[in-house]
């Protein structure tokens, strides 16, 4: 359903809360179809985060006013002085539950409106109403009237029953709250959340690949997420607790060395496939405990890459478990886009093409102007998504009912929001 964006010309802001690190993109939409042009980038070390959740409070707040803090000082003309306030939030994917509902509403031949489909998203969130968790998007994925299938756009039309099929995303409860708190700490109000694979997918996919059929596998350090698109909206989404952390955890134990030279290892060395000449090529590693490096040791790189590879097969061999499990069959095409930080290791795409069995490329993002290249890589996917869904989301709660929230606790706030969400 469509909604008001943000007008030309405002500020906006997103904070993308990772297990490796935290960023935050600061920006100012720059024409009325949402395009948004990058005026601030922060991004720090992630401290106080495992797996996208908060294990220290402290740690990971004081992360975030760093990484805020850049990005205020880069953005400090546009900004005119005052500090930032209202960021979007990502929800990372293992706090994340899918449910496929659909909902029926009698129609009696008059001519679909708004209020229509408000009436059927707000049955369809009547059938997983739960304490535990909290709704993040309601996503109305196909519609039918009187029967008639593939209907994209019902509005205007009649008929005397519409069904809406509707894809819900919801959040645990505890680690939101507890996130929540932590990002209260920074001096932050949160506008909005948006589920990571989904921000990533918008930020990196073309809307040809959204319409056809794609699925995007965002590799993160603790959480690799998978999202689905198929008719230019999200039908899917999954998530497993591995990431490219996990592949620098096997290099530090495979090679006895610390987990900082084992990332720099990864970042130098890696690959994803061996090659011919890997054998003869010898790389320095520094023994765990020892200081001098006289003390390295010389092994060949086929030992780096027979640690990586094996692992890296592990991740593709679940995704694609589980995309075999889904249920979609031929709606989520032949196309998959890797991002995320995890996915920058080379050879990754054609391992992930024999793997998968489908067509891959490398996806970063593409909507955002004038975003530093060091903050243009696949890495950043999520926190350039948050934006673009922040300012041109279609299938999402109305912007003005947002800007209605009434002025009270932070929490008070997130319940407010999802209370009216869809």
């Amino acid at each position: 359903m469509k909604h008001k964006s943000k007008p030309r010309g405002s500020l906006v802001a997103a904070l993308d809360i990772g297990t490796h690190k935290i960023a935050c993109f600061i920006g100012r939409v720059c024409d009325d179809e949402g395009g948004v042009e990058i005026l601030g980038v922060g991004y720090h070390a992630s401290q106080g985060i495992k797996g996208g959740a908060v294990v220290d409070m402290e740690a990971a707040d004081n992360a975030i006013r760093q990484t805020v803090h850049t990005a205020e000082n880069m953005a400090a003309e546009a900004m005119k002085g005052y500090p930032l306030r209202d960021v979007i939030v990502n929800v990372p994917g293992m706090q994340i539950d899918t449910y496929d509902v659909s909902a029926n509403i009698q129609i009696a031949g008059q001519v679909i409106t708004d209020n229509d489909m408000r009436r059927a998203l707000a049955k369809a969130q009547d059938q997983i109403i739960s304490a535990n968790y909290e709704l993040i998007h309601t996503i109305p994925v196909h519609c039918s009237i009187d029967g008639q299938e593939g209907i994209r756009e019902p509005r205007g039309m009649t008929g005397q029953t519409l069904e809406v099929g509707i894809h819900m995303v919801t959040g645990d409860l505890s680690p939101l709250q507890n996130m929540a708190s932590c990002v209260e700490r920074s001096h932050l109000d949160i506008e909005a959340l948006c589920a990571a694979p989904y921000a990533s997918g918008l930020a990196s996919l073309v809307e040809d690949e959204m319409d056809l059929g794609c699925t995007v596998i965002d590799m993160g350090a603790g959480i690799t997420s998978i999202a689905v698109f198929q008719a230019g909206v999200m039908v899917f989404m999954e998530s497993i607790p591995v990431g490219g952390w996990h592949v620098t955890n096997d290099i530090a134990r495979g090679l006895t060395c610390s987990h900082a030279d084992a990332e720099r290892l990864k970042t130098l060395y890696g690959s994803a496939m061996m090659t011919n000449s890997d054998e003869s090529e010898l790389i320095d590693v520094q023994p765990l405990g020892e200081t001098d490096q006289l003390d390295s040791n010389q092994v060949p790189r086929s030992l780096l890459i027979g640690i990586i590879q094996p692992r890296l097969e592990e991740i593709l061999e679940m995704v694609r478990a589980r995309l075999d499990d889904s249920g979609l069959g031929s709606a989520m095409g032949r196309r998959v886009v890797l991002t995320g930080g995890a996915s920058q290791l080379p050879g990754l795409r054609d391992l992930a093409q024999m793997i998968l069995d489908k067509q891959v490329r490398l996806g970063k993002p593409i909507r955002l102007v004038g975003l530093p290249d060091a903050a243009s890589g696949a890495a950043f996917s999520t926190v350039a998504g948050l934006l673009t869904y922040m300012t041109a989301r279609s299938h999402e709660m109305p912007a003005e009912i947002m800007a209605s929230v009434d002025p009270g606790s932070l929490w008070e706030r997130f319940k407010f929001w999802w209370k009216e969400n869809w």
